[in-house]
This record gives structure tokens, sequence and C-alpha cells, in this order.
């Protein structure tokens, strides 16, 4: 017997006859005694279809009239499947984020959680009754319904995980687990048995679409186990695991590749190379609650430099809205923009150990005719920013060189 969260995601709801799956798979772990609470996503394209309706009524909706709308699509997944849990004899209620009390920030479309209460979760669990909350979704200190962006059923989970101490967050997605790469893009990507947090937390950020980047902050942080297990198929999937020291005595140089199309360059040419001159280029973004990733500031000339930074495309316009605003008094020349990049990481805790990383990547991708526009490192990864359209060819000539696409990862090449 153990207190588990699952969480499915839009695909595994995306139809009556998947939420009848779905309980069907809840009831099997009732029946063996687990406490279960479950977290659903909308079903598969209705956020869209919300966010189409709201598009036809304004090009820019209220942001919290936007989470009223697009909170409901959890909402119609919770109850039906509460309802065929109820048919199979087996009690469940369904809960919105503000019954459970998921307390967050005040940004609309882009909450945060500060706090979850976790006592009516444990009066219901303690009724035998299957707990399904909506994920996604919560609630504010003064009683509004948040949503906590796109992704966020996947925080949903975690968070929830970690305020009942769960054994374990299994996270249900149409993939069987977390692969070296993007199967579509390379066909002989591999599924991996385990992971390190911070292996997956350098992915997700990465671009790997298959857990959302705040659910692996969370797991991390409050060390709650992630497996992220196929809803259409039974297998061991993958576990994301503490690093601890046999992880990463064992680590292959290279666990995988990451790659976002979500990627956007904005360049500010001839700024005055003075102190304090990325604040006043950086500040005004921060404050538009625009994520800056990757910045490159070239070496001064004459009092001059150029200074560059990426953004989500969607941040784009608005990015664009305040340096055209800001131009001026930064004493810049001019600024452009490029919605034509992606970015391209290897990950890796083994790169720690193992020396010739970056000239490997860089040699491969020199060999395909791929140009680096930009470079980020970590202890564990390196990214490149470079034109969309090689993105593919980068992946993977990538994956090869590395040896990701064989029984067991390579070492780089000296």
């Amino acid at each position: 017997m153990a207190l588990i969260v699952q969480k499915y995601g839009g695909t595994s709801v995306g139809s009556i006859e998947r939420i009848e799956a779905v309980a069907e798979r809840v009831a099997k772990h009732h029946a063996a005694g687990d406490q279960l609470i479950v977290v659903v996503s909308a079903m598969s394209g209705e956020t869209n279809r919300l966010l189409g309706l709201a598009g036809e009524i304004s090009e820019t909706p209220d942001l919290r009239e936007l989470d009223m709308l697009v909170s409901t699509g959890e909402q119609v997944s919770m109850a039906l499947l509460a309802m065929a849990l109820h048919k199979r004899g087996i009690g469940a209620i369904s809960l919105k984020g503000s019954q459970v009390a998921i307390k967050t920030d005040s940004f609309h479309s882009k909450a945060r959680i500060k706090d979850i209460d976790a006592t009516r979760l444990h009066a219901e669990l303690a009724e035998s009754k299957v707990v399904i909350v909506a994920g996604f979704q919560g609630v504010d200190e003064r009683g509004e319904t948040t949503t906590l962006g796109r992704g966020g059923s996947d925080t949903s989970a975690v968070a929830l995980a970690a305020a009942v101490k769960a054994a374990e967050c299994q996270i249900y997605t149409d993939v069987d687990g977390v692969y070296t790469t993007d199967p579509r893009v390379v066909d002989g990507a591999k599924r991996l048995d385990s992971i390190t947090f911070e292996e997956m937390l350098e992915m997700a950020s990465m671009g790997s679409k298959v857990l959302h980047l705040r659910s692996v902050e969370f797991a991390g942080k409050y060390g709650i186990p992630l497996r992220v297990l196929s809803s259409f198929k039974d297998g061991p999937g993958t576990l994301i695991s503490v690093d601890n020291e046999e992880n990463l005595m064992e680590a292959p140089t290279i666990a995988g590749i990451a790659f976002n199309r979500d990627e956007a360059k904005l360049t500010i040419v001839g700024v005055p190379d003075t102190p304090g001159i990325a604040y006043q280029i950086l500040g005004p973004i921060g404050e538009a609650n625009i994520e800056v990733d990757v910045i490159l500031q070239n070496v001064g000339d004459e009092g001059k430099t150029d200074f560059t930074f990426t953004v989500s495309r969607n941040d784009l316009t608005r990015a664009e809205e305040i340096l055209e605003t800001h131009i001026t008094q930064l004493g810049a020349m001019e600024w452009r923009s490029d919605s034509k990049i992606a970015k391209v990481s290897v990950v890796g805790v083994g790169m720690r150990s193992h020396a010739g990383v970056a000239a490997t990547m860089f040699r491969a991708l020199s060999e395909v005719g791929v140009n680096i526009q930009m470079i980020s490192t970590s202890e564990i990864k390196i990214s490149v920013i470079i034109e969309e359209k090689f993105l593919e060819l980068a992946v993977r000539a990538l994956h090869s060189v590395f040896g990701l696409d064989a029984d067991e990862a390579g070492d780089p090449e000296s």
C-alpha cells in the first residue's frame, strides 16, 4: 500500500474511451490498496479550442477572464473520470484547484504555486476515496482563479505529491518514458531507464517536452521520485532519481540531446559599453515577466558594443515593443530580431569527468555545415543557437557522434 500521485495528460483523457481506460488503471491501483490522487489535464485540443474562442472575441483578451475560461477544460476531465470510477463502484471525488487550496501568486496565465493546504486531500483519502484534481489551476489570495501556464498540470501533480509526501509521482503521457532525444527526429533514439533530476532539469529547460520544467524543479527540491509512463502500453517507464554517487559514477557522458524551436533572438546594436547597460536592457524585459534565455555581449569597440539575448517566440512581440520604447534612452544605433532560430543542447552529468565534449559537439556541427550563432554552458550541458532550418540535421549529427543510438553511449572523441 502506498500513497501515489498520478497525472494524466491531454491525450490520455482525450476521449470517453481513453477516460474509461484511465479509470481501469486507477481501479487496479485502488484494488491493490494504494491511496491515489489523480491529476488530469484538459482533453487533448480543448485548451486550444478555448483559446481560439477567446481569440474570436479579442486579439488581447483580459488575462483574468482568460484564466476563468481555460480552467474549465480540466474540470470537464476530472468530473468525467470521477463518474467513470463511480460506475466501477469506487469512491471518488473531483476537486478544482481552489477546492484543494492550491494557493498561487496573482500572475494570471503564468501563476506560481506558493502553498498547498493538504487538509482536505488527507480527509478524502482517509475515506478511501480516489481524489481527482484539476491540473493547471490554483487560486490566489483574493480567491481569483489562476492558471500555471502550458504544462502546468505536471507542476500541479508534483506539488501535490510534495504536499502529501507521496511515495512516487507518476506522469502518464503519450510516450513510454524519457528518450535520448525526440524519436520523431531520430529513429534510433532510446528510452532511458533512469535519469538524474539534474539531467532532467537541463533537458526540460533546453526544450524536452516530456516534463514541464517547473515540475522537475519541484521534484528535485522536495526529493519526490518521478516516473514517466505511457497511458497506452505497460512498461517500466523512466525513473527520474536523486543525483546520488552511484548514479554519477555510472552515468554516460551524454544522457541526451534536447532542442527547442520556441526561440527568438533580439540584438541591440551599438549600445554604450558602460557599466549597467545589461540591466538597462534586460530590466524592463524582466519587469514585463518575460524570461530571457541565452545572453551574449560582444567585446566593446570604440565605446560601443552589441548585446544579444533570446526569449520565447510567444514573448517576442512584447519584447520588441519594449525595445522600441527604450531604444533612444539606451543610446543604441538600432535593434533587430530573428524568430527563425532554434536551440540544441547536449546534456549529461558525465560531462563533469570527461573532457572534449565541446570540441566533439562543435566539430560534428561543422562537418554537417551548421553555423553556431550563440553558445551557453553549464556544468552538465552545452547549448547552441542555430538557424531553425538546420535543427533536425544538427540533432541527428549530435545523437550519432555521442553514440546515443548505439547499445551504449559513447565517450566524446578527443
